[in-house]
Formats: structure tokens, C-alpha cells, sequence
């Protein structure tokens, strides 16, 4: 009798209850049954060196014992509330100590939802309604996110491309477009439009390509300038470049941040905090009826996501975390270069060392477009080659962490030594 149920098995049954096979997330073709620490097995049993680290969450690796023992202590006194919670709080004030734009915070529970409604509120806070973002830049699923988010028709600049159906045409009239990189133009743009535009959103690493020196002093100049609120989008660099984040990595402090991934710990919860006198457009009694902004969630701050971002951000915060994370991510990056240098393969290491990924071209990579000159057959050969040896690399990124161990990265090494020299094979 059949006891157990295979990979394939389980991919059938996707297929029948969910569009496209998936979650809509990564590959539905990797089902994965557990992680611990470092690894991760899949349903027949693989197991990877895991650098996807549930898009982002799980810097400590999975299964950290000092979060999971605080999780299963909150789990003892409930779950869920929809009231204040003393957890939450901690958290809070957590954020608020750690982030230089941070004075107050409002929780959701995903990324996307903070995007969406930091926006709002720069809308609520000027009485403006266009929003300024970048091509390629990712900031959730809202209609004004799913604005040339990866488009691959390239029209003129402002002019914002849609990235899904369903998103009416007004949205588009609403939205400007730059080039990220290009302090020139948005500043052209902004001097054109200056007195339209709510908020210029960007990340400060752009899914992997890092700002141009000056780019981000640039930005919080303008909007500063024209009373234009400036977003940074942290939900991917918070608490990973530094404890408080990209703004005290690069040294920039915007008007609003988002949060999320790393600070749920593994459960669903994010975070928009900046100014008080912005984040005051969430409270009625302050702004009255015309300027509030409506926010509710059920699942905002619930006790059990936010200890476990308790106690992950006080893991991250003890003695040599970053310089053990940025060790990681060097040693990654060197062994790319080392590997793919030798096997004279055109590349470039795009990003930094906490989350970055290697760009088949001989070209730099300072914009959205300039990831059109990625050789895409290398790219998908060369990560097929590195989840044949056992290593679980996202198509676009990897994401170092601090549960790698020196086994981990010397087999992963190995694994890259074996990748590179296959595409010349």
C-alpha cells in the first residue's frame, strides 16, 4: 500500500486546484516538505542548500530554536486579537529605535498592502494624486504597483506600461515613469509636474541593482524641495543591508518606509512608519473626516508574527550579525566572479552582499533595461545546473543569511564551479 506521496504526485494535484499549478509565487514545480537551518527537502525528499529563504523572511535560517521556543510560548496565550497586544507594541517601538524615518508605524500583513497604502497616505498628506516610481521597480500588486513593473514593451518615459488586466485606465493617468539611476531626468520630470505629484516611491536596491552615488541624495533633495513625500520601499532591504535598514546603510532617510519579511520572523507581517505628522492621516481625531486615511486589517500586528519579529530582530541586533552576514555574502560573490572567470564567461555580480545575483552580459547594470542585455538561456542553464547540484538560487536573486555554515558554502562553491564550466561545456 502506498504510504507516501511523490513530487509528481503532489504536482497533479496543484494542477487541479490551482490556476497555473501554483501559488502565483515560485516555480510550482518545487514543493518543498521542510527546512532546518540552511536546507531544505522537498516531497520525494531532495534536499538544497536553501538561498530563497522564503523570498526573504528567514535570515536566521529555518526553524531558529529561540524564535521557534518564543512563537510556541505566545502560541500558549492566543493567536490573534483584533485589539492592541502587548507584543505589538514591543515591536513597534522596536521599529521605531531602529529606523532613522520611523516615529510611528501601522501594521498590515504583507509588503504589497504597505506599499499600497503608504502611497495613499502621501496622497492623503499633499492632497496630490500622482505618484512617481520606477521601471522595474516591484512594490506590491496594487494597480498603481503593476505600473511598469517589468514591461516588455518599452514606450517613452513617463509613460507607465501595465503589468496585469484588470486595472482601469485612470490608474495609468495617475502614474509617472523613470529610468532608476537617472537623477537628470527625475528631476526634469518633478520640475514638470512638481506640483501633481504626492510621492516619488523607490527601493533603494532596486531588485538587485544598487543606487548610483548620489542618486538617493538627489531624490531626498527634490521631493524635499517640492513638499513631495519620498517612500522608500524596505520591505526587501529592511533590517537585512543594516539594522536600520537601506536609509542608515546608504545614509538616506526618506518621509515614509515599508517594512515587512524580516520583521514577521517568518509570519505574515509588514509595516508602514515614517513621520508622525504623515502617519497622523491614519488618525480621524487628528486630521478629521477629509483627511483620514482608512486602514484596517484583521491579522495587523497579531501577537504570534510579532514576537517571532521580537526575537529575530534581537538575534540580528547581538555583536557581529551584519559583519557575519556581509562575510557570507562576499564569499558568495567571490566564488561567482572566481567561477565564471575562469570558465571566461561574460557576467556582472549585480547587487550587494546580502542580495545580489550574476547578469550574463558585458555590459553594466544601473537600469531596468539594462537587464534586456542578460543572456536568459545562460541564466536558466546556470541555475538548473545549481539546483541539480543541490542548491536552491531564486532565477533572479540570491539571498545570503546567517544559517550558512562553512559546509554550505563550500559545497556551494563547488556546485558554481560545476555550473560555470557547464555553459562552455
Amino acid at each position: 500500500m502506498k504510504t507516501t506521496i511523490s513530487q509528481d504526485d503532489w504536482k497533479a494535484r496543484a494542477a487541479e486546484v490551482l490556476p497555473a499549478a501554483g501559488f502565483g509565487n515560485f516555480d510550482p514545480g518545487v514543493i518543498l516538505r521542510e527546512g532546518r537551518g540552511s536546507r531544505v527537502w522537498d516531497e520525494d525528499g531532495k534536499e538544497f542548500i536553501d538561498y530563497l529563504i522564503g523570498s526573504g523572511p528567514m535570515i536566521l535560517g529555518h526553524g531558529n530554536p529561540e524564535v521557534h521556543d518564543a512563537v510556541q510560548e505566545q502560541l500558549g496565550k492566543g493567536m490573534t486579537f483584533f485589539t492592541n497586544n502587548a507584543r505589538g507594541i514591543e515591536l513597534a517601538e522596536v521599529l521605531v529605535e531602529a529606523v532613522p524615518c520611523a516615529e510611528q508605524v501601522r501594521y498590515v500583513s504583507t509588503g504589497g498592502e504597505a506599499d499600497m497604502y503608504a502611497m495613499r497616505l502621501a496622497r492623503a498628506f499633499t492632497g496630490r494624486d500622482k505618484i512617481l516610481k520606477f521601471e522595474g521597480g516591484y512594490h506590491g500588486m496594487s494597480g498603481e504597483a503593476l505600473m511598469s513593473l517589468s514591461p516588455r514593451k518599452l514606450v517613452n518615459f513617463p509613460q507607465a506600461v501595465p503589468d496585469s488586466a484588470g486595472i482601469p485606465e485612470s490608474v495609468r493617468d495617475n502614474m509617472l515613469i523613470a529610468p532608476f539611476n537617472d537623477a537628470e531626468f527625475v528631476e526634469s520630470l518633478i520640475e514638470e509636474h512638481a506640483g501633481e505629484i504626492a510621492c516619488v516611491i523607490v527601493e533603494p536596491l532596486q531588485r538587485l541593482i544598487p543606487p548610483a552615488p548620489g542618486f538617493l541624495k538627489a531624490l531626498r533633495e527634490l521631493t524635499s524641495k517640492h513638499g513631495i513625500v519620498l517612500i522608500f520601499d524596505e520591505v526587501v532591504t529592511g533590517f537585512r543591508f543594516a539594522y536600520g535598514g537601506a536609509q542608515e546603510y546608504y545614509g538616506i532617510t526618506p518621509d515614509l518606509c515599508t517594512l515587512g519579511k524580516i520583521i514577521g520572523g517568518g509570519f505574515p507581517l509588514a509595516a508602514i512608519a515614517g513621520k508622525k505628522e504623515i502617519m497622523a492621516h491614519f488618525d480621524k481625531g487628528i486630521v478629521g473626516d477629509e483627511g483620514f486615511t482608512f486602514q484596517i486589517g484583521t491579522l495587523s500586528g497579531n501577537p504570534v508574527a510579532s514576537i517571532a519579529g521580537l526575537k529575530t530582530l534581537e538575534i540580528l541586533k547581538r555583536p557581529r550579525s551584519y559583519e557575519k552576514l556581509r562575510q557570507n555574502g562576499e564569499r558568495l560573490m567571490s566564488a561567482f566572479k572566481t567561477h565564471l572567470d575562469a570558465a571566461d564567461i561574460a557576467h556582472q555580480i549585480v547587487g550587494e552582499p546580502f542580495l545580489f545575483d550574476v547578469v550574463f552580459t558585458d555590459q553594466p547594470v544601473r537600469n531596468y533595461r539594462d537587464m534586456f542585455h542578460n543572456d536568459g538561456a545562460k541564466a536558466k542553464a546556470f541555475n538548473q545546473s545549481l539546483r541539480a547540484s543541490g542548491i536552491l538560487k531564486p532565477d533572479s536573486k540570491l539571498y545570503a543569511h546567517l544559517a550558512l555554515t562553512e559546509e554550505d558554502l563550500s559545497q556551494t562553491e563547488a556546485a558554481l564551479a560545476t555550473a560555470a564550466q557547464a555553459l562552455v561545456a
